[in-house]
């Protein structure tokens, strides 16, 4: 689906030892969507710490990723009411930047969010989410 976004395992799973997975993975990004600058941290996080992967590895790998679907960078607009989101719903300030910074365009994408952050609908009509 267009509109979709990657989490950091749906991306990860592209480099996974299991076919299925990164069979999976490749559909779903060659269906579309975006990456947040957000995810590509946690992918920067994962390939040092689990992954095992060296600096140099990472900045290598960490292109091939940004190349996959076009990127949505944190601005500080994100940021700040991702933190809003994440206080008031009780998100990880992670996937909070990931859940705000995404142009939720259909109800179908709104129910996903909803559904995957628990976020409730009143996020999407119209909570100011003033503290």
């Amino acid at each position: 689906m267009p509109g979709n976004f990657f989490n950091t395992n749906a991306l990860l799973y592209l480099v996974s030892g299991d076919p299925a997975k990164a069979d999976r993975a490749e559909k779903l990004v060659a269906d579309g969507g975006m990456i947040s600058v957000q995810v590509l941290n946690e992918i920067a996080n994962v390939a040092r710490r689990k992954m095992g992967l060296s600096w140099t590895e990472t900045h290598a790998f960490l292109p091939t990723v940004r190349a996959l679907r076009p990127v949505q960078p944190v601005t500080i607009d994100i940021h700040e009411t991702g933190l809003l989101l994440a206080e008031r719903y009780g998100l990880s300030t992670w996937d909070a930047m990931i859940a705000f910074g995404f142009d939720w365009p259909s109800s179908t994408h709104r129910r996903f969010a909803r559904k995957t952050f628990q976020i409730p609908a009143t996020f999407f009509y119209g909570d100011s989410l003033s503290p």
